[in-house]
């Protein structure tokens, strides 16, 4: 297709929404705050959730509580209001020759007074609801017969997704419809094709244009089908055409430090100092990573590993590599809390070997911080574990070679990039997660990367028993609890919230501690309590009475979802834990099961649950396989909610696809996108422009999801 052209005609679709007939000024900013449409464009690609069959019409009499919707002809006979004041409805009087039903308006009154009128023949579109034997439908589509035609002609109509001030606007999915309408006609069928013809023709894909029409008003139940697909398609097709090229552009410009030795230090460790044999799994990551760190190229690798995989010893193994050839390494973590943790378990898989760690975080002191800049510009400081401090710019490396981040979905984007800048070369990066990424998103949100998984626990770890109970059994769980403590054992207790909400009935983290101290008071029992609302000295204070085994139960929020690691602790208790995500509850079990001992995970809930509260705690109970319980996860909650990946601003908007359910599409997508990529990486031949130009206009406002690794 001509450039100048395609120009032309995009600049049509960037034109703004209100000038689109029927919306104005006033429409268009509602569009905008409300759904985040300003352009024909984003008006173009706001896409349907469901079609419903408009083509049948009913009799009054035909109406049946088994019918979702119906549409009827008829007249309004009469008006009445009634209710109070500020509870005030509107109900009219719809009839046709066979009977009449009752429509009901609670918001915009005058409004429907004023627009329709009676003995004028009209279309009702509706949910039918029955109350006392009569047909009531509250807030229906009605548009005059002699209109309701002069529309483009569909099977289908789309429904669309709304918002309460959509709704009280009386902004319906007829609206969209007729809105789009306007918007086919005045384009004319001038919607620049975005995949060039031979690719059309060879993976038979729908035009783009008849895609989009199609979508909004399918002529068919096939080309419906066709559309959706096409749309998907390109979709996933464009975020991995663009994850591809930025691996194969990292990969040809960024040269990596090329690690060769695996000397003293490496070994010294692996036979003095292993704490186990490495699982199968370890071996192959360490393969893996060692042959990234000897390629000559920058290594981007995410690690992933479950709960107490061994992620940790890993990294270790890694930065000895790196250490053995004479550069510096970091481990950064996102709480202090973390990262301390991080640092003890160095400092004790590397006792008896001359090795320097240090730990850095806002709460050291400045004397320190201080022996730590010198140590790191001498070279004699070789780890250095710490948060967000690590990239202040007052630190400096001598010669950083292995950049490793621990949870990187907790950190910002600029913060993980300015770790980069810490070398003239960029250094070798490691990414870990304990939060196991389905499939479909890892490869999706970390396309650009290698990916390794630990996906075995080491040996003598016992599988943690999850069991369910209603709050009816707590004096029951409680023995269980004053048992396992009588055993030696300790024992977690978690809530979902610091204090009691009046909007939601959950249990509270004080009146548990106060219940707790109740069931189990001193001085035959200490319980601890801690929060993230804490001083950090007096969280310090409570997390370190336990680790000393001080206190038996540790009353805690979320804040021990990560970092706490207290082998002797074999019980966790989650209160309410219909109100935690499945990632969350993941997080929390994997507190426990850290010892020889049998462990156990008690989920207390009341008996009112959700189908999704109820799939939540059965998937629990099911199962111990994080990755398992993952792909549940994003089944059930959808990608954008899953646990760490909000807060990092997925770099993509997925409008029509779903990663739960297009698995296989996304991996046909990635496999054409592959084949691409490895015969033009820089998409330069003429059949290709069209596919550079795509990923620029999608690219514009996103960051470079692979230059942060």
């Amino acid at each position: 297709m001509n450039l100048l052209r395609f120009t032309e005609y995009l600049m049509e679709l960037k034109d703004n929404i209100q000038f689109v007939s029927g919306v104005g000024p006033k429409k268009a900013e509602l569009f905008q705050s409300e759904l985040g449409i300003s352009t024909v464009e984003d008006l173009l690609w706001f896409f349907p959730f469901k079609y419903i069959d408009r083509t049948k019409f009913y009799k009054t009499r035909e109406i049946n509580t088994e019918l979702s919707h119906i549409q009827v002809i008829g007249k309004i006979i009469s008006f009445e209001e009634s209710g109070q004041k500020f509870k005030k409805r509107l109900t009219a009087k719809f009839a046709d020759e066979t009977g009449s039903v009752e429509l009901i308006w609670f918001q915009g009154l005058k409004w429907v007074k004023q627009t329709y009128k009676t003995e004028i023949e009209y279309v009702v579109f509706g949910r039918p609801s029955f109350y006392n034997n009569r047909v009531t439908i509250a807030h229906p589509e009605i548009e005059e017969l002699s209109k309701f035609e002069t529309g483009i002609s569909s099977a289908h109509q789309a429904f669309y997704p709304s918002t309460e001030k959509l709704k009280s606007s009386f902004v319906t999915s007829r609206t969209f419809n007729k809105l789009l309408h306007s918007v086919f006609v005045s384009l004319g069928g001038k919607i620049p094709e975005t995949f060039p013809a031979w690719f059309l023709q060879k993976y038979k894909l729908l035009p783009l244009a008849d895609s989009l029409f199609n979508i909004h008003f399918p002529k068919n139940n096939e080309l419906l089908k066709q559309a959706q697909y096409r749309l998907k398609f390109e979709e996933l097709f464009y975020i991995q055409l663009q994850l591809l090229k930025q691996k194969s552009n990292r990969y040809n410009l960024y040269k990596g430090f090329v690690f060769s030795e695996i000397g003293k230090n490496f070994n010294d460790f692996y036979s003095k100092n292993l704490p186990f044999e490495l699982t199968g799994a370890q071996k192959k990551v360490i393969k893996e990573i060692r042959k990234d760190l000897g390629s000559g190229r920058q290594m981007n690798r995410l690690l992933q590993g479950d709960v107490g995989s061994g992620k940790t010893l890993v990294a270790l193994m890694s930065m000895l590599i790196a250490i053995d050839n004479n550069f510096q390494t970091c481990l950064m973590a996102p709480t202090e809390i973390l990262a301390s943790q991080h640092f003890q378990t160095l400092q004790k898989f590397l006792k008896g070997i001359d090795i320097e760690v240090s730990l850095l975080t806002g709460s050291t002191k400045k004397a320190q911080r201080t022996i730590i800049h010198e140590n790191l510009m001498n070279g004699s400081l070789k780890i250095l574990v710490g948060t967000h401090a690590l990239i202040e710019d007052t630190v400096q490396f001598k010669n950083l070679g292995l950049v490793i981040v621990d949870e990187q979905h907790r950190f910002g984007v600029a913060q993980r990039a300015k770790l980069w800048t810490k070398n003239v070369n960029p250094p070798h990066v490691l990414i870990m997660t304990a939060t196991p990424i389905p499939r479909t998103l890892a490869m999706t949100l970390y396309g650009d990367l290698e990916v390794s998984v630990i996906d075995e626990l080491p040996p003598g770890r016992k599988p943690i028993k999850t069991v369910h109970k209603y709050d009816s059994k707590r004096n029951e769980v409680f023995g269980f609890m004053r048992k396992q403590i009588e055993e030696g054992r300790q024992i977690y207790v978690v809530y979902p919230l610091i204090k009691e909400s009046e909007k939601m009935d959950y249990k509270d983290l004080e009146d548990g501690y106060e219940s707790m101290v109740r069931a189990f008071p001193p001085p035959k029992y200490q319980v601890s309590i801690v929060h993230g609302k804490m001083k950090p000295q007096d969280k310090e204070f409570e997390m370190k009475r336990f680790v000393e085994n001080n206190t038996n139960i540790m009353v805690a929020t979320t804040v021990i979802e990560v970092g706490v690691d207290v082998p002797n602790a074999s019980v966790m208790v989650i209160e309410s834990a219909e109100r935690f995500g499945l990632s969350q509850l993941h997080q929390l079990r994997g507190r426990v099961g850290r010892g020889a001992d049998q462990s156990y995970c008690i989920l207390m809930t009341g008996y009112k649950l959700s189908d999704d509260g109820r799939k939540r705690i059965e998937t629990m109970v099911r199962t111990t396989d994080g990755f398992d319980i993952a792909e549940t996860d994003l089944k059930l909650r959808g990608p954008g909610d899953l646990e760490g990946t909000q807060q990092s601003g997925i770099p993509f908007d997925l409008k029509i696809a779903n990663l739960a359910k297009d698995g296989q599409l996304l991996q046909y997508a990635r496999n054409i996108a592959e084949d691409i990529i490895s015969g033009d990486p820089q998409l330069q031949k003429p059949e290709n422009v069209i596919f550079n130009t795509q990923i620029t206009k999608q690219t514009k406002s996103r960051f470079e999801w692979g230059n942060i690794g």
